[in-house]
């Protein structure tokens, strides 16, 4: 007789009871690792305060939506960093959520939820899954876009014409690259002729009409501020370092499956013990273009996306790995065939919860471990409650009104951006970047300018002081780390711009 573990007869029984158990259990821990062991937000979360407090159309980042959740969700919260991060996580829940319809309707639930599984080790979901931005809410956006596209074009469902529209509004109100990510479902349709029966009805033409207008008012900002200009391409003599840079962000991204490969591994019915009788998961026959469909966006993505990033030299690949990635654990499923054997349960099982819980507990030693093995900084242990409290309680002390803006160095300044009185940000050495306000209101208006000291003089840097000369500076403030080590004591330069009587 059979050994089925009660996880296995879970996963056979109640598919969707296990895909809300593990799913929501590691949103809950990713919203208390970085909301227990940050003090300050990780990333870039900080600038993307700073840009969505503004609530611009548009700006040199991109798209607004991802920047006005942020700060939705950050005044939600009594202005406390714990909003952004569930925010962070609900993109988590609702993209497997659609990746698991879209899989049950491929390959049935059980297989669905093992696809989840396997997904959920990829390592782009989980510590970096907290730093929200666009890359983040394009993941969700993305899932259901490839959800309902599947509806639509391979399950002739027209009823899921228009949540496909809006997903598609809002994915292009998210991230630069919506364009080039759209056009990949759009020429799968094209290039098969089941699917382009599926196009040729007036519900294409109204979701035309619903995308293009929650695009406009982006497409108007673009028109304005002429931003449709591409990245320069690679001279020759760069062609051999963009390469290198198109090679290393693939290989980043096979690293990031490691997860999935080595539960293959496991999984190898050859190595198994002699007379072992394995439990076993079935799944209904596979439409043709269903395979077809998961293979090519379980493989086109991520090569096209590695290389777009060399050519035009960014820094990570376009979309973002979480995007990329999504159909992984999918593909494996789907290539595996109609029954999952599953070899050496408890070891499988041993080795899934060792992935999932190994990011968390490499954040956590990160935090509290490094700072006594090396004098590198740790970005997250910086106190910003701290500063943001002491710097704007001190320009209202010296002129009676609430901090307006605040300069100087980037990394500080955002931070000290969220103070409760939500200071402009001022990025001075690019204020092309920061259009809301220029250098001429912030020296009407006031405003704090902040550096590293790097002694107890306070001296400011040369471009500062060029850029800001007729500052004063104040005696440095020193600030603790959350957790000090081997690192020596923060100590930041500040300068106060009083505002000009009117």
């Amino acid at each position: 007789m059979r050994f089925a573990s009660l996880i296995v007869e879970l996963i056979r029984a109640r598919p969707l009871l296990v895909f809300w158990l593990v799913v929501c259990a590691q949103a809950l821990l990713w919203v208390l690792v970085p909301t227990l062991f940050y003090a300050s937000p990780p990333g870039d979360v900080a600038v993307v305060l700073a840009y969505g407090r503004e609530y611009q159309v548009g700006t040199d980042l991109g798209p607004p939506l991802a920047f006005w959740l942020a700060d939705v969700a950050y005044r939600a919260a009594g202005n406390h960093m714990i909003g952004v991060y569930v925010l962070a996580q609900l993109c988590f829940v609702v993209t497997f959520y659609a990746l698991f319809q879209l899989a049950r309707s491929l390959v049935g639930p059980q297989y669905a939820v093992v696809a989840v599984l396997l997904t959920l080790t990829v390592t782009a979901f989980a510590g970096s899954g907290v730093e929200f931005g666009p890359l983040i809410l394009a993941r969700p956006l993305w899932a259901l876009v490839l959800w309902h596209g599947w509806q639509v074009i391979g399950q002739h469902r027209r009823a899921a014409w228009f949540a496909l529209s809006i997903e598609i509004g809002l994915l292009l109100l998210t991230t630069v690259a919506a364009p080039a990510l759209l056009l990949l479902p759009l020429a799968f349709a094209l290039a098969n002729a089941r699917c382009r029966r599926a196009l040729v009805s007036l519900d294409t033409v109204f979701a035309l009409l619903v995308i293009a207008v929650l695009a406009l008012p982006y497409g108007v900002w673009l028109l304005r501020a002429d931003q449709f200009a591409l990245p320069a391409l690679p001279s020759t003599a760069d062609v051999g370092d963009r390469a290198l840079l198109g090679l290393k962000l693939f290989g980043g991204l096979v690293i990031s499956l490691a997860g999935i490969a080595l539960l293959a591994v496991l999984n190898i019915g050859r190595f198994a013990p002699k007379h072992h009788d394995a439990p076993m998961i079935a799944r209904p026959l596979v439409d043709p273009l269903a395979r077809q469909f998961v293979y090519v966006f379980a493989l086109v993505p991520p090569i096209v996306a590695s290389i777009a990033a060399a050519v035009f030299g960014l820094g990570h690949v376009v979309g973002g790995p979480g995007v990329v990635l999504l159909l992984a654990g999918l593909a494996v499923m789907m290539v595996i065939g109609d029954v999952l054997y599953l070899h050496r349960q408890r070891l499988l099982r041993s080795a899934w919860a060792a992935l999932i819980a190994a990011p968390a507990v490499a954040v956590i030693f990160t935090v509290v471990g490094q700072p006594w093995l090396t004098r590198t900084e740790v970005p997250t242990s910086l106190p910003s409650k701290q500063m943001a409290q002491f710097f704007a309680d001190s320009f209202e002390r010296r002129t009676g009104k609430p901090l307006p803006a605040v300069a100087g160095d980037p990394q500080l300044a955002s931070l000290i951006a969220l103070a409760p009185s939500r200071p402009h940000l001022l990025l001075d050495a690019t204020p092309a970047r920061t259009p809301w306000i220029t250098q001429g209101d912030f020296e009407r208006n006031g405003g704090l300018v902040v550096w590293r000291a790097a002694d107890t003089a306070g001296k400011p840097p040369d471009e500062i002081a060029q850029r800001f000369p007729g500052i004063v500076p104040e005696l440095p403030r020193g600030f603790d780390r959350m957790i000090s080590g081997r690192q020596p004591l923060l100590r930041i330069g500040w300068a106060i711009v009083r505002p000009k009587a009117p």
